[in-house]
């Protein structure tokens, strides 16, 4: 996967795509027990011209979060960190994973799908369980 249209092909032939923009595209990941979280893939560059794909996860509302908590956990991650975007215009907490096109394969790929879905529903599940558990 060498760019964001590889990657959009690729994703477009196992999910139905939500949103599907020139650099962004969504769908529903399906998990166990008819659970379904919504998966965002964007084209990044920097500041050297480098392209990443940045795939994020919507996992709550940013009010009542502790920012502590937040980087213990981006701290004691491998994979994937916690940021905030505005989602419909308000400030919400995102798991997100960027990498570099030249390190990206179908495989991978769909590896980190999965792995960002689910630890997302996961984190998503135990804020709406504890309301400020993060």
């Amino acid at each position: 996967m060498r760019h964001f249209e590889a990657v959009r092909s690729h994703v477009g032939s196992r999910h139905r795509l939500r949103q599907n923009d020139p650099y962004l595209i969504s769908f529903d990941l399906a998990l166990p027990k008819s659970r379904h979280q919504g998966i965002y893939l964007a084209e990044l560059e920097d500041e050297g011209g480098r392209r990443y794909l940045r795939l994020s996860t919507p996992i709550g509302p940013l009010a009542g979060t502790d920012p502590k908590r937040c980087l213990r956990f981006n701290w004691e991650q491998r994979t994937g960190f916690l940021a905030v975007a505005d989602l419909d215009g308000s400030p919400y907490l995102h798991l997100c994973e960027n990498r570099p096109y030249e390190l990206l394969d179908a495989d991978e790929l769909d590896r980190l799908i999965a792995e960002l879905g689910t630890l997302g529903d996961q984190l998503e599940q135990a804020i709406a369980r504890e309301g400020d558990s993060f």
